[in-house]
This record gives structure tokens, C-alpha cells and sequence, in this order.
């Protein structure tokens, strides 16, 4: 624990407190439209209409929910795992079907961790269209943009930026075909 701290230093340690004691009441919230006003008294942008279900954060204490941007008329199901380690960004219309997880940073371990020089500590945004749809269990790594009115299938793992009005599917996720 203690090397957690002095690697993370006492200001992100406090906003982990914080951010823990944020998300331990929030997880009692019954209903989405107490979810959706919480997540934005703590500083998310949440749209008008947006349906937020048992969602859960982590590394809220890092870029924080200001980082989190929700269009209006989005649907989060049961289950989703966001990471706030960077930005994540939903537009208009998005929905994430159950258990969607959305990461935002990869990091093996402390900075002394063996794979440190292999595999470096990095962070980047997460962005999802206006319409876009991601399935069940689809998983959707840093750095990723998901194109407009876009389909990501159940269980797909993106890991490629995917353009927009496509189908995508599988592991890792390759264009299945235009809608459009």
C-alpha cells in the first residue's frame, strides 16, 4: 500500500478517497436519473434522456469525471466498466449494452514492474460516435474512436479505430461490412 502511495503521491491519493467514497454511494443509487444527476454534480457531462444503469468507474481519481462526457438520449447497461483514467466521450444516441468495457490506459504495474521498458504507462481518450451501438462484452481500448451509427458486435474487442455506418466483429474486431 505504501508504495502505491508514494508512486501516486498525496494529491491523487486524497482524490482516490474521494472519488472511492463518491462511487461506494453511488453504487447504492436505485434509479438511472439519480445516477445521471450525481455523475453530473461531480462534474460529468451527462445529456438530457440518458439512461445510466449500474455502471462502474475506475481510476476516477486520475482524469476524473470531468473526463466523462454523455451525449443525450444515451443508454449505459448493467455492468459497463469505464475507466476515467483519460477522457471518455459518448456522443448523441450511444448505447453500450451490458457489460461493455471501455479502457482508457494500460499500465503492467509499478514503475519498477519488469515489462515497464516492454510495455510503457500510456493513456489516451476514448470517443463513440453519435449512434453508434456497442454489443454485450465488447471491450474497446485506449486511444480507440468509434465512427458514427456504427455496430461493434457482443464480445468483440476493438482495438482498431472503427469507421462509420460499419458492422464489426470479433476478436480482435474487423469490419464484417457497410450498413449503409
Amino acid at each position: 500500500m505504501m508504495k502505491a502511495f508514494y508512486e501516486v503521491g498525496l494529491i491523487k491519493s486524497i482524490r482516490f478517497f474521494f472519488s472511492t467514497l463518491f462511487l461506494f454511494l453511488f453504487n447504492f443509487s436505485l434509479f438511472p436519473s439519480v445516477r445521471r444527476i450525481a455523475l453530473k454534480m461531480v462534474g460529468a457531462k451527462i445529456g438530457a434522456d440518458t439512461v445510466i444503469h449500474e455502471v462502474r468507474f475506475f481510476n476516477a481519481y486520475r482524469t476524473g469525471f470531468q473526463g466523462l462526457s454523455i451525449g443525450k438520449s444515451c443508454f449505459l447497461g448493467t455492468d459497463c466498466l469505464i475507466d476515467l483514467a483519460d477522457k471518455v466521450i459518448l456522443e448523441d444516441d450511444v448505447t453500450l449494452a451490458e457489460r461493455v468495457t471501455i479502457l482508457t490506459h494500460i499500465n503492467v504495474g509499478y514503475k519498477d514492474h519488469p515489462l515497464q521498458q516492454f510495455f510503457p504507462s500510456s493513456q489516451s481518450e476514448v470517443r463513440i460516435k453519435r449512434g453508434a451501438f456497442i454489443g454485450a462484452n465488447a471491450t474497446i481500448v485506449s486511444g480507440i474512436s468509434i465512427g458514427e451509427c456504427a455496430f461493434v458486435a457482443a464480445g468483440s474487442m476493438v482495438i482498431h479505430d472503427v469507421a462509420p455506418w460499419t458492422l464489426v466483429a470479433g476478436a480482435p474486431a474487423r469490419m464484417v461490412r457497410s450498413i449503409k
